[in-house]
């Protein structure tokens, strides 16, 4: 018996690879530089910043003003100064 032309067909598999899946890994940000800028006893000029910060953390003492996004900057020239007491006229803090 003699092969047929239909037995003569055969199926060839290729070499395949499915595609593989996604990593939830890889992505990086930058750091929000947030913190204090200048430091107990540090000179400042006017307009500079004193702290970084999201939410109110730190709050304005005497000769310091407070950004819309909740940065603390000096009102007048002089030298930097934390407290942890309440300031006079504090309202809520």
């Amino acid at each position: 018996m003699g092969v047929g032309p239909a037995q003569a067909l055969v199926t060839v598999r290729e070499a395949s690879k499915k595609a593989g899946g996604s990593s939830k890994n890889g992505r990086k940000t930058a750091g929000r530089r947030l913190g204090l800028k200048r430091y107990e006893g540090h000179q400042v000029p006017v307009g500079n910043i004193l702290v970084r910060q999201r939410g109110t953390q730190f709050h304005p003492g005497l000769n310091v003003g407070i950004g819309r996004d909740h940065t603390l900057f000096a009102l007048a020239p002089g030298y930097v100064k934390y407290t942890s007491k309440k300031m006079a006229g504090s309202g809520k803090w």
